[in-house]
């Protein structure tokens, strides 16, 4: 459980929304308090968002970093002759 002391412009505020939603002044704080808290939290980011969609299935996890190297080797094995 949790007191909270707000001034008196506030709680009329909190008041007057109360009555006109018909829902109680604790579920509006615990709502406000509960977006506000979510808005806190860091954003996650497109890689994270997305990561369960893309990755390595099967194969070299460095194919993408390393494929120049590789193109550059295939490249001088072909034409080495």
């Amino acid at each position: 459980m949790l007191n909270v002391r707000i001034d008196k412009e506030l709680e009329d505020k909190l008041d007057f929304i109360s009555k006109r939603e018909g829902v109680s002044k604790s579920k509006i704080v615990k709502e406000a308090l509960t977006k506000h808290l979510q808005s806190l939290e860091p954003a996650l980011s497109s890689f994270e968002l997305g990561k369960d969609l893309f990755g390595v299935a099967d194969g070299d996890e460095k194919l993408s970093v390393e494929y120049k190297d590789r193109l550059k080797a295939k490249l001088h094995a072909k034409h080495a002759h």
